[in-house]
């Protein structure tokens, strides 16, 4: 091979510079630097090696400019607002951590931790029952980690909500504010602080999945409670592990509109399904937690299939022909409840079947209390748990034999209900 090919295979480029310009060849499909040329000459001949073999990359690339400041704070700006709400929350968020008492020792000992939040300048914060209904003693950790004891108030199982109180410097109590549940979305983002595996003050970012869930929260804490559910349960995908309990679910405004209560896993960790307990509970229970220690729930007295499975009243209007798709078909009425002495009307066994389910048919079916339509069962017990105590006198719109009348009833006390009252939901029979 003579020396002109030698160059070839080196990667040998011609530059030429003529009146100024400059043209630029390429050999092997690799780029070269130009350089100037010597003083007196119009052209330099420019060698380059392998630029492979030197470990340098076959192509230059230009180095891309820096987006302007305005860019890069507008992406920014959904992060900036949860650094902000965490700023402004994250004070107002505790630690728990359990004590319970063994026999054989005299000290106690740590098992269990949560979290919660304050609710007052009085030293009240509110948490999950399941975080404390078993303590012997109760700590608190705020933010900067300063540690005290805290007192039991009140615990209800139904709700799954607790409120305990600590006696310490106003200065350091800093509230929530409490938000709403109306126009509450799926979609729609939700913040989660909380201390999981005992992580303080740690954030986790989520939607909405699903709204209207239930949860048996006091059959979950106690198989001997009666079976009454816990409604209007916010779904969410926002990581929730365990120590996340009792911790505040927030809006994109820094409102609490829920209280991280429990995960559906099968690991034991979080696997994108998380409940919240919605505001709207909390508004009802706290303050009678707070006053009394305990809460008194209304009772109506009926029973009406569970609405999983396909058996709500749209599941089963085509079915059993029946005139609206939204209400509360009552299968059942508890003897001697306030439903049955109101004259409310439970179905009866026709030999009618819903994929495989026999369903009573010919009960009354519920469309509204006080005016307010009412769409499902959990839709209902939401209704009554929220607005509504013992004793209260209701107005309930129902359709019968196809004609709609008003029927009034005067609500009881869950504490009369027999021990095998389902009005929450009876679940269809595998």
């Amino acid at each position: 091979m003579n020396g002109r090919g030698k160059w070839w295979a080196l990667g040998l480029v011609a530059v030429a510079i003529l009146g100024g310009s400059a043209a630029i060849g390429f050999s092997g499909g690799m780029r070269a630097l130009i350089l100037p040329a010597e003083s007196g000459s119009n052209r330099t001949v420019v060698q380059v090696a392998d630029w492979d073999s030197l470990g340098a990359p076959a192509r230059l690339q230009p180095t891309p400019s820096p987006l302007p400041r305005e860019l890069v704070d507008q992406v920014d700006a959904e992060y900036a607002l949860l650094g902000n709400i965490y700023e402004r929350t994250a004070a107002s968020v505790v630690n728990i951590d359990v004590l319970v008492a063994f026999q054989e020792q005299f000290d106690a000992e740590q098992v269990g931790s949560g979290s919660g939040f304050v609710y007052d300048q009085q030293g009240h914060i509110v948490t999950n029952s399941h975080v404390v209904r078993d303590a012997d003693g109760i700590q608190v950790t705020f933010r900067d980690g300063y540690v005290t004891e805290a007192e039991m108030v009140g615990i209800d199982d139904f709700s799954d909500l607790a409120v305990i109180r600590v006696d310490v410097d106003p200065e350091r109590l800093l509230p929530v504010t409490l938000g709403n549940v109306e126009g509450l979305y799926v979609g729609q983002r939700v913040i989660a602080i909380g201390n999981p595996f005992g992580l303080e003050s740690s954030l986790t970012v989520g939607v909405i999945s699903a709204l209207g869930r239930t949860l048996p929260s006091a059959e979950l804490l106690d198989p001997t409670q009666q079976p009454f559910k816990n409604p209007a349960i916010i779904q969410v995908d926002a990581e929730i592990n365990p120590g996340n309990s009792g911790g505040p679910l927030l809006n994109s405004y820094g409102e609490v509109i829920g209280i991280n209560t429990a995960i559906r896993t099968e690991s034991g960790t979080f696997q994108g399904v998380g409940f919240a307990v919605p505001v709207s509970t909390v508004r009802r229970v706290v303050p009678e937690l707070i006053e009394t220690g305990q809460v008194a729930y209304s009772w109506l007295g009926i029973s009406s299939l569970s609405s999983d499975g396909g058996y709500s009243l749209a599941g089963m209007a085509e079915a059993l022909d029946l005139p609206v798709t939204e209400g509360v078909l009552i299968q059942q009425i508890t003897p001697g409840s306030p439903a049955d002495e109101a004259g409310l009307r439970g179905g009866v066994d026709t030999g009618r079947v819903v994929r495989g389910q026999s369903v009573l048919t010919g009960g009354d079916i519920i469309v509204a209390i006080n005016g307010v339509p009412i769409d499902s069962m959990d839709n209902l017990v939401d209704y009554l748990v929220v607005h509504t105590r013992p004793d209260d006198s209701i107005v309930m719109t129902v359709i019968r034999d196809g004609a709609t009348l008003d029927v009034t009833v005067r609500l009881g006390s869950r504490g009369n209900a027999p021990d095998t009252e389902i009005e929450a939901t009876a679940e269809p029979e595998p």
